[in-house]
């Protein structure tokens, strides 16, 4: 779909001529606003676009390259389709929540209300200081004032387009309007990068922009993410139609691109729901069939890995090997390759049962093999994900996990939901109260980056040494610990992810409670003058970090948009309407048939 094509739209999409007119009436002065602010804007930097058209009441900039023209050096004969079929009705992932009117609960929903204020507040302050410091880079400098261009990244804004959903989330429309006014002036084709980050780009600016059409409707906003989809759709134009990496401009637009040989999993496996979305969204199926090759790699080798069940750390895509590595983990490099698999069951409607059957195999063996439970004096009933390398066909568990993994609480939920697996969402509470735990243990509140636990043998209840500890362990931290291999804390989103989702899931307000102490301790160790940073380590007290002059775009797409959600109410984003990919931003599922349907 091209950007002067409306009329497919109005055929194809969801959005009926009273959603439409309501849509225009709605931000009639809020777009005027907006045109204004990004003449301004465009004004300051040097960047006022040479050629656009108006879209949909946007004034939008067409990509100065046309990727969808660009002839493929690897045409596929027939793409495969999307599956067919009245989406399935899944069983609920969302806890039945029911409206407390009693006086505990009326005093309950004031405590709620002035957290989400107070979160909403810390966003406000990132947000307003990115615009005015910050606005069209990558990044606000929370410390040093400016902005910055995270290298790989193509300068494209990334907190700009990364922001868009929660802006409309914390009904900050007028702010949402500016931003995706600025957002559809974005020239994919120009950057300063040879080649650009193709994960990073998929999960943050493409989707960024289909949650955010999924959310407002605004046209303008999918026509932009299409024309982004067209340049990432050809990192598969390679000779075996497995991506790469990088995504380097010129060898794409000269059939030079190949495939990795040692590429994390994460990056080259992780990109199914944005495109799943996009197919669904376009009716084009080059995006959906792109993926879907990826996904039959991994159901091909999942068996056949040196750790049979689970797929290594790295991938070699170009010789289509996934068995020369013999490392395995679900934290970096790995973790969004796992995440993904409920989620695609879920934006697929069910109708696809390979990604059932990779996650419940996946999950036996992590469940055998990565898992551990920590030895602490009290026993607590916890758990946490390690490493393993696999050596003469034995796996070998190292007790080192990662914030990054606390995702995986989460996970478990999901998938215990989605295929009825109630073991999996007790697993799911005791990873995420784990990583509760490890906010505790430290100084400043705050889990850090790396860190290294001593491990019971099995995941039952093991005795406490404190003999042990203290020749093994670090007696400066708290009992358990064997140290912080890395003590930062990056503003990562992976803790609240977890807990916001058990909270959903289960209905246990303790969730909430335990968030509010997260968000206390997080604000307090890292605000600036200007926003909030990153720190260089969590194990001094709130007052004595040193802060790291770093803000990345998940602060506020991912983190506080946690945050503000578990105190607000649970229909807002309901986890049986959307699906998060894993920079938070929600998909819409598909809608099961009934008879309700189909007479709307």
């Amino acid at each position: 779909m091209f950007a002067d094509d409306v009329a497919w739209q109005i055929r194809n999409q969801p959005l009926d001529a009273y959603d439409a007119m309501a849509a225009l009436l709605r931000r009639k002065s809020r777009v005027a606003a907006a045109a204004v602010l990004v003449v301004i804007l465009y004004l300051l930097v040097g960047l006022i676009p040479e050629k656009h058209d108006v879209l949909w009441g946007f004034t939008y900039v067409h990509d100065s390259f046309d990727w969808a023209k660009q002839p493929l050096f690897f045409p596929v004969a027939e793409y495969t389709p999307l599956p067919t079929g009245q989406p399935r009705s899944l069983p609920p992932v969302q806890y039945a929540f029911k409206e407390d009117k009693s006086p505990d609960g009326v005093a309950r929903e004031a405590v709620l209300a002035s957290r989400r204020s107070e979160v909403k507040d810390a966003f406000m302050k990132s947000w307003k200081s990115y615009k005015n410091v910050g606005f069209g880079y990558d990044e606000v400098l929370p410390v040093s004032g400016g902005g910055y261009d995270v290298p790989g990244f193509g300068g494209w804004g990334a907190t700009l387009v990364d922001s868009l959903s929660t802006l409309w989330i914390m009904d900050l429309k007028d702010d949402f309007y500016e931003a995706a006014a600025a957002a559809v002036t974005i020239d994919y084709s120009k950057t300063h990068d040879t080649s650009c980050n193709y994960f990073e780009t998929t999960i943050r600016h493409l989707g960024g922009l289909l949650s955010a059409y999924d959310l407002s409707k605004e046209t303008a906003l999918l026509e932009k993410a299409v024309e982004l989809g067209d340049m990432l759709y050809m990192a598969y134009d390679t000779p075996n139609r497995m991506p790469g990496f990088w995504f380097d401009f010129q060898d794409a637009k000269t059939g030079k691109q190949v495939a990795g040989n040692h590429d994390p999993a994460a990056a080259v496996a992780s990109s199914s729901l944005e495109f799943t979305r996009l197919s669904q969204l376009t009716g084009d199926n080059k995006y959906y069939d792109a993926i879907n090759r990826v996904t039959q790699v991994l159901d091909e080798w999942q068996n056949r890995t040196n750790l049979p069940g689970m797929w290594p750390t790295y991938f070699d895509l170009r010789e289509m090997q996934l068995d020369t590595d013999f490392s395995f983990t679900l934290g970096a490099l790995s973790d969004s390759n796992y995440e993904y698999l409920p989620k695609t069951f879920a934006i697929l409607g069910g109708l696809d049962p390979v990604y059932e059957k990779l996650y419940r195999d996946a999950m036996d063996t992590v469940i055998k093999n990565i898992l551990y439970r920590p030895k602490l004096p009290d026993q607590a009933d916890i758990l946490f994900t390690g490493n393993v390398w696999v050596s003469n066909n034995e796996p070998t568990l190292t007790a080192e996990s990662q914030h990054l993994s606390c995702f995986v609480g989460g996970m478990f939920g999901l998938g215990g939901k989605l295929f009825q697996i109630p073991e999996h969402v007790t697993i799911g509470e005791k990873i995420t109260k784990g990583c509760v735990w490890a906010y505790n243990a430290m100084p400043a509140g705050i889990m850090p980056e790396i860190f290294n636990l001593i491990k019971c043998e099995t995941l039952d209840p093991c005795e406490w040494s404190q003999e042990e500890w203290e020749v093994v362990g670090n007696t400066a931290l708290k009992p358990g610990f064997k140290n912080a291999r890395d003590p930062r804390y990056l503003l990562r989103p992976e803790a609240i992810e977890s807990v916001f989702l058990m909270y959903r899931m289960t209905g246990d307000a303790e969730y909430q409670d335990m968030a509010w102490t997260m968000f206390q301790a997080i604000r307090n160790a890292t605000e600036t003058d200007i926003a909030f940073s990153a720190i260089q380590s969590v194990k001094v007290a709130d007052a004595d970090t040193v802060k790291s002059d770093s803000m990345e775009s998940f602060w506020l797409a991912e983190t506080l948009r946690y945050f503000y959600l578990i105190f607000s109410s649970p229909d807002l984003i309901h986890l049986d309407e959307f699906v998060f990919n894993t920079e938070a931003h929600p998909l819409r599922r598909p809608v099961p048939f009934t008879a309700e349907t189909e007479t709307e």
